[in-house]
């Protein structure tokens, strides 16, 4: 089974293409090796998506739907169609045309900033290892496979609440740091089931700032 769906994931198109090039951070990270400044900034580059992971997920993924038909048709895109239809693949994993582009842009004003094109590779090899620990993490949310230990069996849980009883919620897919700083991993059993969890387009104001529970 897990073969299986190991298979399914590296074989998917968006995933194929960030493990190759981030394979290739790697090959050009050990070529060009600094030795501790190269750890830290692969480091670096993977706590930045950390980071980035939760609050991107909830400040811009579950923002107010806009009026805007272009932001609009962007969040449906890009989050908004994943919650109606939390199985389709090419609404799960994030699209090329939207991860490469913003690695880029980190990565080119760290260059500008260092002036070096090395410590930006680092960086943006970082961005790439946790980018797809991401997407893994995500895909075993939403498969058939039941995670060996208690910290995934705890992730995959959290992440099922987001989806199926309230989206305010449980925001993180990797980890559940910035839940309890922002207190946004409340008790399951003391937080009422949402009716718009896989309907994000039709929120209103009201239920989008909810922090009750």
């Amino acid at each position: 089974m897990v073969s299986k769906e190991l298979k399914l994931f590296i074989k998917f198109p968006d995933i194929f293409v960030m493990l190759c090039l981030t394979i290739t951070g790697c090959i050009v990270s050990i070529l060009h090796w600094q030795g501790w400044l190269t750890l830290i900034f692969i480091v670096a580059g993977m706590v930045a998506y950390a980071l980035a992971e939760y609050t991107t997920h909830r400040f811009l993924f579950h923002m107010k739907p806009p009026k805007n038909r272009i932001l609009l048709k962007f969040l449906k895109r890009i989050h908004y169609d994943h919650h109606a239809n939390p199985g389709d693949l090419h609404l799960l994993f994030l699209p090329l045309w939207y991860s490469l582009p913003n690695i880029a842009v980190a990565s080119s004003i760290l260059m500008i900033i260092s002036h070096r094109w090395q410590e930006a590779i680092f960086f943006a090899t970082g961005v790439g290892i946790f980018l797809l620990y991401y997407e893994w993490r995500h895909f075993v949310a939403h498969r058939p496979l039941v995670p060996k230990t208690k910290w995934g069996k705890k992730l995959k849980k959290s992440h099922l609440w987001h989806h199926y009883k309230n989206e305010n919620y449980w925001y993180g897919v990797t980890h559940t740091v910035l839940d309890y700083v922002f207190q946004t991993y409340p008790d399951e059993k003391l937080v009422e089931k949402s009716q718009t969890a896989r309907d994000l387009e039709h929120r209103i104001k009201e239920q989008v700032t909810e922090s009750h529970f």
